[in-house]
């Protein structure tokens, strides 16, 4: 993997964020010096792994620290020395909650941060029992949140070449996991409830017990129902009324699902899913993570590769990058714009074909940094996200156009605007793109400098490729939901986690291919939503798979409050045994004693909270205010509001392809345009 061949990263302390960060730098190929990293544990051990890059801060393009302002001044790593010894290097400093506001010295561990968040709220999904402790994910993920985090600005920030400053906050990193029911809060004010109401999100997708484990599936739309009711062998009770329709499925949920479940008992759970996936019906079974070190997929795509952890040989995840490049003219340099108006990807034109969550989020991103965004949308009712707060957030300072890609004449204007763009992103099913002659292959030929970046569940190549599905059903195959449950309870799917992570990660690697195509390769990007998961599940891959694998250590405990779902959560060397008072007053003691300790976050309390608006984390919007991007820079970041369905599209065609705007009338009037 070499997009990011000659780019050199100087990792420095012993924080696991900070592994994070420079472990997806390495694994596209950086140059990463590691000074003063830990590897004491299997996970530290495997992020810090592999050749250091023999380099210097001086000669460094990035440089990555981890900690409080305090703990950073105290260890010699304040960001006035660092500058000193590299001024024009991009500097990222992750902390629990940044480096500024009221909260930057607030001691934090990796559960208490789930619960700060929000996120130990909406993980496991809606539960029918409020007495049902909220718990955080297994393997360490807020340092893999953080440190993706630190990655994709990082490197949108070394872009600039003049010492730019980034601040990533963990805290903000995991709420901005919730994106839509952090905009629904901030526009409304209303938070997400963790009591299950109606369905639950089951009629959308939903888990089955079968005969040797579990299968998840997602027959979302009525035709993926019928097909459903179809793999079933039609059963008689497919044929009621009050299942017919998608509102009646989730006003009587709780018997379908139980009919369904009777069915599903008798059968194994990759027979379920590869029955559903024949009918083009979502579906995959729940597996172990070590299940996929033997998945014809990954080894088909060279996913995992060996590496010594703790003094043994194991499979490690590799990139979920697959990366092919070819040469074309070197015509990049940075845009020449003053200093004060400088964004990181300004000049760059993005085609952003993409939808629903994991594609916009990192579209999204790139726009905040300065690029133009055309979001090319299908006639009707556009991107599934307009439905609710979603494209309030994810459509923020884009264009929006409307092209009908049945007609030739679309096609024909799509493959004009590739003509003229720096790079594509599109997350379809695969073969979607090349059977619209869309595809990298064939735009290649009419603008070889045109970076190609697709999102696919599996990737592009392989015996799954065709697979559908969808970011939820992935974290189920992944074993992602099997683990993040309590022992005695059934998995469930849980948030839409993976979707909103990948979209840090599609905006990473966009930002290294613009920095490769300045040397004059360009990159096509092929990138997998099930690799990317299992990438950030390192630890359980590990746990399986080392004999003398050391016992995790407490991360914490959590506590009821008085109120019907008050909880709290505390570090393992909290000395409370009870809560005191109220959930807020025991919280208060704990920080002011110098213990790690959260209250469990509702969405409406991060509106509220004075931390996140003292670092400017809200941007107003409307009546209200929506979320920003989890990481302060000093180069800034572009906001707009987001387009209503084709608002630009006669902007677009007339000033990016100099139509004539009689022109676009008569496209209109035909239909190519909606």
């Amino acid at each position: 993997m070499t997009v990011l061949d000659g780019f050199r990263v100087v990792q420095i302390g012993p924080g696991l964020a900070a592994a994070v960060c420079g472990r997806l730098f390495a694994d596209v190929g950086a140059s990463v010096t590691r000074i003063g990293c830990d590897r004491f544990t299997p996970l530290a051990d495997h992020l810090n792994g592999g050749p250091d890059g023999g380099g210097d801060i001086g000669s460094a393009d990035l440089i990555i620290c981890e900690g409080s302002p305090l703990t950073l001044r105290q260890t010699g790593r304040d960001p006035e020395i660092l500058r000193l010894a590299n001024p024009a290097a991009a500097l990222v400093l992750i902390s629990p909650f940044g480096q500024t506001g009221p909260r930057a010295e607030e001691p934090a561990t990796d559960l208490t941060l789930h619960f700060a968040s929000g996120m130990a709220r909406m993980l496991t999904g809606q539960v029918d029992d409020l007495d049902e402790p909220p718990m955080s994910p297994i393997g360490e993920q807020s340092a893999f949140l953080g440190g993706l985090a630190g990655a994709c600005a990082g490197m949108h920030a070394a872009l600039l070449r003049d010492g730019s400053l980034v601040d990533v906050s963990i805290h903000e990193a995991l709420a901005t996991i919730a994106i839509t029911e952090l905009a629904r809060a901030g526009q409304t004010g209303f938070s997400w409830s963790r009591k299950r109401v109606a369905d639950g999100n089951g009629a959308t997708v939903c888990i089955l017990p079968a005969r040797d484990g579990y299968a998840a599936i997602s027959p979302r739309e009525d035709r993926q129902w019928a097909s459903w009711l179809a793999a079933m062998g039609s059963p008689a009770w497919g044929r009621e009324p009050r299942f017919a329709t998608k509102q009646g499925r989730v006003a009587n949920w709780d018997a379908l699902h139980a009919l369904m479940s009777e069915w599903s008992r008798w059968h194994d759970k990759r027979w379920i899913a590869a029955t559903a996936q024949a009918a083009h019906v979502p579906s995959f079974p729940l597996c172990e993570p070590a299940e996929h070190l033997e998945s014809a997929q990954l080894r088909h795509r060279g996913f995992f590769r060996p590496a010594m952890v703790c003094g043994q040989t194991v499979q490690v995840p590799g990139s979920p990058f697959g990366i092919s490049e070819h040469a074309a003219p070197v015509t990049d340099s940075p845009p020449a714009v003053p200093a004060t108006a400088r964004l990181p990807l300004a000049g760059i034109r993005v085609l952003d074909f993409s939808w629903v969550i994991a594609g916009p989020t990192s579209t999204r991103t790139l726009a905040a940094m300065g690029a133009e965004v055309i979001k090319i949308e299908a006639p009707g009712r556009g991107d599934p996200g307009r439905t609710s707060e979603l494209h309030t957030v994810l459509g923020q300072a884009k264009q929006g156009i409307v092209l009908d890609l049945k007609q030739p004449e679309a096609v024909d204007i799509a493959k004009a605007l590739a003509a003229n763009a720096d790079v594509l992103v599109e997350n379809f099913a695969t073969g979607v793109m090349d059977r619209l002659g869309l595809g990298a292959d064939a735009l290649r030929a009419i603008n070889p400098r045109l970076i190609y970046v697709s999102a696919s569940g599996l990737g592009r190549t392989g015996p799954e490729a065709h697979a559908v599905a969808y970011g939820t059903l992935l974290q189920c195959y992944a074993g992602f939901a099997g683990l993040n449950r309590h022992p005695d309870r059934a998995p469930r799917v849980g948030m839409a986690w993976l979707d909103p992570m990948c979209g840090l990660m599609l905006a990473f690697i966009t930002a290294a291919a613009i920095w490769r195509r300045r040397s004059g390769v360009v990159a096509r990007v092929d990138f997998s939503m099930i690799e990317a998961m299992l990438w950030t599940m390192a630890e359980p891959l590990l746990a399986g798979q080392l004999s003398d694998e050391p016992n995790a250590p407490e991360t914490g405990r959590v506590y009821r409050g008085a109120g019907p779902d008050d909880w709290i959560a505390v570090g393992s060397d909290c000395p409370l045994v009870q809560p005191i008072g109220s959930v807020t007053d025991a919280v208060s003691v704990l920080i002011k004693a110098g213990f790690p300790a959260a209250i469990l976050s509702r969405s409406s309390d991060l509106v509220a909270d004075a931390h996140l608006t003292e670092r400017g984390f809200w941007d107003a919007y409307g009546l209200g205010v929506v979320p920003g991007l989890p990481w302060r820079a000093s180069c800034g970041r572009a906001t707009g509001p987001a387009p209503g369905l084709g608002a630009d599209t006669d902007t677009v065609l007339q000033e990016v392809l100099g139509l004539p705007a009689a022109a676009v009338a008569e496209l209109r009037q035909a239909g190519t345009l909606g």
